[in-house]
């Protein structure tokens, strides 16, 4: 949902570097693992929080209750 912003093992901080991340995967000059060396993560720990991530919080915004409930009518 929303990158954590510690390592979950290390507890390296990695929650500002994925906005970084993404503008390198965009830039097409980095592969994904060039980009978490660019990045400093050395860590396999630290990589796989960045790799295996989902970003779903875009998704889960539609769903949102307290809007949904004002649109409706009874």
């Amino acid at each position: 949902m929303i990158i954590p912003v510690r390592c979950f093992t290390c507890g390296k901080v990695i929650g500002n570097k994925w906005d970084r991340y993404l503008s390198l995967l965009e830039s097409d000059e980095y592969s994904e693992g060039d980009a978490l060396d660019e990045l400093g993560l050395k860590r396999y720990c630290c990589r796989r929080m960045l790799l295996t991530h989902v970003d779903l919080i875009e998704k889960l915004l539609n769903y949102n209750l307290m809007e949904l409930k004002e649109n409706q009518v009874w």
